[in-house]
């Protein structure tokens, strides 16, 4: 792989992305949009039992780390989708551009708009309820990798979808990661999911980081065994999800590439 070709992608879509009024809104209208409603309705239940000082920071905190899972898989997805949209696939293989240089492209924009994600959802959060995200201190990088390697194989899952079944499935690139939002206990413990919810819920690495982040929280510890789960699972659903991507790939090139358009 050559750096720069990487790094041409990532450009293209940088430059795309500051000139798109679309794609701005989409990265900070629905967060903020989400850290006002959880969070008022979080100060408004912890009027019934003001000992509980904590709901607020955990449905705040909730939102934000959840939105590294999204806004990661959201632009791998939306990004190959542009080059979809403008039929400019083929003039990017028609190049020396390696399939494996593209992906890497998006993996890393999708790493960097989590980042802003993560920093202006912490800003928000501060100044509409003084709460500060950091008071995971360093636990907090651990959560952010393993949130982020989720929404990597669950871009990489949805793009080899698109790729097989072209664009009449798009919708997939905004919808798919919500399903899983109820089996990733963002909001609530896992326990209070039906047991056949729970099984689900175990399969997924986001409802480990959930768990530990309310074990920390709650309980001023953190289960290391079970957030390193979430890494392992990640691990695996990446690199099965990777060889998926691959496959459709080299589908869509046996059948020409415009037939994904």
């Amino acid at each position: 792989m050559k750096i720069h070709r990487i790094y041409a992608i990532l450009l293209r879509n940088l430059y795309l992305f500051r000139r798109s009024y679309d794609r701005l809104a989409d990265s900070f209208y629905w967060i903020t949009l989400d850290l006002l409603t959880w969070g008022i309705t979080g100060v408004y239940f912890q009027s019934f039992s003001p000992e509980s000082q904590n709901i607020v920071f955990m449905l705040i905190s909730g939102v934000v780390l959840w939105n590294l899972v999204y806004r990661t898989q959201s632009d791998i997805n939306v990004s190959l989708l542009e080059e979809l949209w403008n039929k400019n696939l083929i003039n990017l293989f028609v190049s020396p551009l390696k399939f494996s240089e593209f992906i890497s492209g998006l993996v890393i924009l999708g790493v960097v708009k989590a980042m802003i994600s993560l920093m202006f959802g912490t800003l928000l959060a501060w100044l509409f309820f003084h709460i500060s995200i950091f008071s995971y201190s360093i636990h907090l990088v651990f959560f952010f990798l393993s949130l982020v390697l989720t929404g990597i194989w669950v871009g990489f899952m949805i793009s080899s979808i698109i790729l097989r079944f072209g664009t009449r499935i798009q919708t997939l690139a905004w919808t798919f990661v919500w399903i899983i939002s109820p089996f990733s206990a963002i909001y609530y413990p896992l326990e209070t999911l039906p047991n056949w919810a729970q099984y689900i819920s175990r399969a997924l690495p986001t409802s480990y980081v959930f768990e530990q982040g309310r074990n920390l929280l709650l309980h001023d510890q953190i289960n290391y065994q079970m957030l390193a789960v979430s890494f392992v699972l990640n691990a695996i659903y990446i690199v099965g999800a990777f060889q998926f991507l691959k496959s459709s790939f080299r589908k869509v090139l046996q059948k020409g590439l415009v037939k994904v358009y």
